[in-house]
């Protein structure tokens, strides 16, 4: 929402930290296989819902803010703030779906980079007039 208000979003760190990010219909996606499952072995399972690969805050904010300035330009120049770092934060983190992959042929319908870009659409079509 910061950027959107041409504000200076904050990372807490030097944005170096990473996560296993996803996207919402892949979590869907993820449901549906879980409820139509035939194999004995899935039912009552814990099955992590990720795209299986990290990515830093640095680069997430670097996408976000190239799909949002699509819409106003003036997005691409914000500058992004480095605080400091929490405490006890995990520096990295990347979900096994190896579970998912052999238990039902699960691949995630959408990467980082489709998940933004569909994702800042959606909140720019929906409240970009702020």
């Amino acid at each position: 929402m910061k950027l959107m208000k041409h504000e200076s979003p904050v990372i807490n760190g030097n944005g170096t930290n990473s996560r296993d990010f996803t996207y919402i219909d892949n979590v869907l996606q993820m449901n549906k296989l879980a409820l139509a499952t035939t194999n004995p072995k899935a039912i009552g399972e814990v099955f992590n819902t990720a795209v299986g690969e990290r990515t830093d805050l640095n680069q997430l904010l670097s996408l976000l803010k190239a799909y949002l300035a699509k819409h106003a330009p003036q997005i691409a120049n914000i500058e992004i703030i480095h605080g400091p770092e929490k405490k006890g934060d995990i520096p990295h983190s990347l979900a096994s779906i190896d579970k998912a992959k052999t238990m039902y042929d699960y691949v995630a319908s959408h990467n980082l980079e489709k998940g933004l870009s569909a994702a800042a659409e959606k909140l720019w079509n929906g409240i970009g007039k702020i």
